[in-house]
């Protein structure tokens, strides 16, 4: 798969980043300045999408492709984004300590021409019981402050769960495999999806 055209990342994450650089896809981040307030009465998971879609769309110039992605943090009614400070963050964690939350991660395609491909993962997680020192010990690493509800699962926070149910990148902000998939069907790798042979159905 050579001469694959440059994807552009609309986001600052460097997670996100990393895990397009181990597929060796060519990209280009080009964070994406949005209001993220505004979205904040939706939906967790309409909330990711919606999200994923604008940082897509305020990068967009045609001819080019654009991956977008968001991740929205929900214990049961409330969303977690990111913590502002790390008493804020002490209370994400002391929230989600012993408990299942789900984690949503929207992504958008925007095609050279302007068609938009857009969808929502998500994944459970459960915290296992902590510690006030462990509280305290990852509060001060100040690891979860650019991050949804505070944590890392791919840093020091994997020390935090006690399971992941679904995709692990979903939580880490990106689902790899779905979005493999999609710039496949979407043409990116410049082959045309396999139809089978009705005869063989």
């Amino acid at each position: 798969m050579k001469n694959l055209p440059t994807l552009i990342l609309a986001s600052q994450s460097p997670r996100r980043a990393e895990l397009l650089q181990r597929l060796a896809l060519p990209f280009e981040a080009r964070p994406a300045d949005i209001d993220e307030e505004t979205l904040g009465h939706l939906e967790p998971a309409q909330m990711a999408l919606e999200l994923a879609t604008q940082k897509a769309q305020a990068v967009w110039q045609p001819g080019q492709w654009v991956l977008a992605a968001d991740t929205v943090v929900a214990l049961e009614d409330e969303t977690l984004g990111k913590p502002r400070n790390p008493q804020e963050n002490r209370r994400f964690l002391q929230q989600l300590s012993g408990r299942q939350h789900t984690v949503y991660t929207g992504f958008a395609i925007l095609k050279p021409g302007g068609g938009l491909h857009r969808e929502v993962a998500l994944a459970q997680v459960t915290f296992r019981p902590l510690q006030a020192w462990e509280l305290e010990w990852y509060v001060q690493s100040g690891e979860g402050l650019d991050k949804a509800g505070g944590y890392g699962a791919q840093g020091l926070g994997m020390v935090l769960l006690e399971r992941i149910e679904g995709d692990f990148y979903t939580v880490m902000g990106l689902p790899v495999s779905r979005v493999w998939q999609r710039l496949y069907e979407l043409g990116y790798f410049g082959l045309e999806p396999h139809l089978p042979d009705p005869k063989e159905l």
